[in-house]
């Protein structure tokens, strides 16, 4: 196993308290042309429940529509694992469920930065605004509409983020990128974390290109700087 699209239904938006209540994933074959080929529906799939120890906050279910009594039955959220043998963790803000997954090392692939890279002014970059603009370029959005009505469940997050996945690649290919095999796509995605705008502070909206010496060298010493900032401010 070489790459998977990973998903979580939590019990909050905090990794360092919330659990897992719902993990998918799909299993991708390991060359970026024969996944390209296939839809992703039919590829190998794991969905599991998990019982937290927590309360689902209301605004975590308001997003997922998974309630308490829905889980009694199901093994302690402690005994979520991801498959062994995964090399790169694909998904949309990947970091969220990187994090509610233990932070395991594995090599992250974000389709939401390379939406807003390969498409910055479509407006909306999350991953049904996706759907609607891949079908909107392609005829077929009240296909996308039926493929997300059950959006916010993992299973069917991670089979639409799969279909934005290809499109991704379709849409890269066409603009020179290199998505000959996993490792390129990774490239990629991180190639397109890096900002060119910054989004905080005093000088927020500004090209980072553009920023002072000084205020470089200010953000480069904070110790919670992110990394992908980081970079952008010591290219």
């Amino acid at each position: 196993m070489t790459a998977i699209i990973f998903d979580t239904e939590t019990t909050g938006p905090n990794p360092a308290v919330d659990q897992i209540i719902e993990a998918a994933w799909l299993v991708l074959p390991s060359t970026v042309d024969e996944f390209a080929a296939r839809h992703p529906n039919v590829l190998p799939s794991t969905c599991q429940r998990f019982k937290p120890s927590i309360p689902i906050t209301v605004g975590a279910q308001a997003t997922h529509h998974i309630l308490a009594e829905d889980l009694v039955a199901y093994p302690d959220y402690s005994d979520f694992a991801l498959p062994d043998g995964v090399t790169y963790l694909v998904g949309h803000k990947v970091d969220f469920d990187w994090s509610m997954a233990g932070q395991p090392n594995v090599k992250r692939i974000c389709t939401l930065a390379m939406s807003r890279y390969l498409f910055p002014d479509s407006g909306s970059h999350t991953l049904s605004a996706m759907m609607y603009l891949f079908a909107r370029m392609t005829g077929r959005e009240a296909a996308a509409r039926d493929a997300l009505r059950n959006a916010h469940a993992a299973l069917d997050d991670v089979i639409n983020c799969g279909r934005v996945m290809q499109f991704l690649i379709r849409q890269a290919r066409v603009a020179g990128h290199a998505c000959g095999s996993w490792a390129d796509i990774y490239e990629l995605s991180e190639l397109a974390r890096i900002p060119l705008v910054i989004g905080f502070g005093k000088h927020k909206g500004a090209a980072i290109a553009d920023l002072p010496e000084s205020y470089k060298t200010w953000l480069a010493a904070q110790d919670n700087i992110d990394p992908y900032l980081l970079k952008a401010i010591s290219a």
